[in-house]
């Protein structure tokens, strides 16, 4: 791993670039120069102490939220309907509608865009077998544990076809199990259906296993305190990660870093 004080010579392609955002909300200044770039398909973790600005710079990437002061580009695009025409959000709860199944809820977004209902089911068949699912597809969200549940969600999210997958805090409300299983699946996932991703988390674990960046923000404002590039290897395990010198040694650094952000 190394530390981005240092920018490299070549900037890659940029899936997602801030530049000196800033986002206020009456007297209250939620993030103040914030300037990140995330390469195409790069995955970002954002960590930092509570109320620092998180989720407002998620709302500010998505176009649901235009900032005070800055830049935002989502694939070179500006406009708010453009970035939120390339971004997908997974939040914390599942928001599985009740009544439908495990193929309705995944076929959702695709019915959303005009597929028809039938042919959206029959098109994420195949993910829903790839993603671990297959002998729940009639099961309706009730009949599901937490982490099935996590991973309709995120299918549902992903068949959407955006390029940009937001996740705020995806797997907070899960048991540390659970939690410690879906980290790993969502690794091999990003693997296998590549995006660019900015995950939202408080678990500084749980940031590298998912980010091949990570910012630490100071508290409010949320400023960049600390950033960080990983290199740890891409079909490693979970617990083979949670091994290595080097991942326990960043752990610990970032974890003094939240220390003294907060």
């Amino acid at each position: 791993m190394t530390n981005t004080a240092g920018s490299p010579a070549q900037e890659p392609e940029a899936g997602i670039r801030l530049a000196d955002v800033g986002r206020a909300f009456g007297p209250t200044v939620a993030v103040s120069g914030v300037s990140l770039t995330v390469p195409l398909h790069g995955h970002l973790s954002i960590i930092g102490p509570s109320g620092c600005g998180k989720s407002t710079l998620l709302n500010v990437i998505s176009g649901l939220d235009d900032p005070n002061e800055g830049t935002v580009e989502v694939l070179g695009a500006t406009a708010p309907k453009d970035r939120l025409h390339s971004c997908a959000w997974m939040p914390q709860r599942d928001l599985l509608l009740p009544w439908r199944d495990v193929l309705g809820n995944a076929a959702l977004a695709l019915e959303n865009q005009g597929v028809r209902r039938k042919a959206a089911r029959s098109q994420v068949a195949g993910l829903v077998k790839r993603f671990g699912l297959g002998s729940f597809e009639s099961k309706l969200p009730h009949q599901l544990s937490g982490g099935m549940r996590q991973r309709v969600s995120f299918l549902r999210t992903l068949v959407a076809g955006k390029e940009v997958l937001l996740l705020d805090e995806p797997f907070g409300a899960l048991d540390s199990i659970t939690r410690a299983d879906l980290q790993q699946w969502l690794r091999s996932a990003l693997v296998d259906e590549p995006r660019t991703t900015v995950l939202v988390t408080h678990d500084v674990e749980e940031a590298l296993l998912l980010g091949n960046q990570v910012i630490v923000l100071s508290a409010r404002p949320g400023r960049v305190a600390a950033q960080y590039a990983t290199d740890f290897p891409a079909g490693a395990r979970r617990r083979e990660l949670l091994r290595m010198p080097e991942f326990t040694e960043l752990r610990d650094e970032l974890l003094a870093r939240l220390e003294e952000a907060s």
